[in-house]
């Protein structure tokens, strides 16, 4: 029999893979689907609103925030892509709670939940546009504290499901993780030359790597969770970090 994929081997020599349930509905597995498809929406849809409705605007030189910002042109389009997005990750994170078996992935799902449904949230705190004249306010503070919170579910996501996956899934979940952290962090040494106006040369080039890490791993979980071999109901939970310390890692599958 062809190996499920990699998995943890336990001190018996038994496999264990990602704890998730067996009992996988269809509506279950649409769920776990959207977390490609606001992936994809929202990596894409930026970028093709910023080239066909923001004359002037750099992909590689202004924030994301930017298409969004008070009197930009994208703003209202920029806005439902982001809507639509942000109601698929929560759609998203329902389907990883409805599977998820152990404490781990239930704190991922709940940060991918979370995260989406902060969107509300940003509508009245928009970014200051640059060349506005005017000086940043308090719309501009809870904008970044907004953004802070964002990056912040980012990474909790990410090492809860680190946490209680195999090797090869684990390894790329750190990864990413190291990847979101060194990106935001990057991006956010950027924030006094927006704060003066000044340029910031790279600076969308740096925070759509970043995005990209984080979306790439959503789609990535969400691949994941559809082929992960299921844990029958009746077997009890199993999480990964619940696994006594002698339990090692294994390449092969299941069977």
């Amino acid at each position: 029999m062809v190996g499920a994929g990699p998995a943890l081997l336990a001190p018996t020599g038994k496999a264990i893979a990602m704890p998730v349930s067996s009992d996988v509905t269809p509506r279950t597995r649409a769920l776990l689907a959207c977390g490609v498809t606001a992936a994809l929406l929202y990596a894409v849809a930026h970028d093709v609103l910023a080239v066909l409705l923001y004359d002037g605007y750099s992909l590689t030189d202004q924030t994301l925030s930017e298409l969004t910002s008070v009197g930009a042109p994208t703003r209202p389009a920029a806005l439902a892509v982001e809507g639509v997005s942000d109601l698929l990750l929560v759609a998203f994170g329902a389907g990883v709670w409805r599977t998820a078996r152990g404490r781990s992935l239930r704190v991922a799902a709940g940060c991918l939940i979370g995260y989406g449904a902060l969107f509300p949230l940003w509508l009245p705190f928009p970014m200051t546009g640059r060349g506005e004249g005017q000086a940043p306010g308090l719309s501009d503070v809870m904008h970044v504290a907004l953004g802070t919170i964002t990056i912040v579910l980012m990474l909790t996501a990410i090492a809860s499901a680190a946490r209680c996956s195999a090797a090869s899934f684990r390894t790329f979940s750190w990864a990413a993780f190291a990847a979101v952290l060194v990106l935001w962090s990057w991006s956010g040494a950027y924030g006094g030359r927006i704060a003066t106006g000044d340029p910031t040369p790279w600076l969308g080039v740096v925070e759509r790597a970043a995005m990209a890490a984080w979306l790439f791993w959503v789609a990535a979980l969400s691949v994941h969770l559809l082929r992960s071999p299921r844990t029958p109901s009746n077997r009890p939970e199993v999480d990964a970090d619940t696994l006594p310390a002698a339990a090692r890692l294994s390449g092969r599958g299941a069977g």
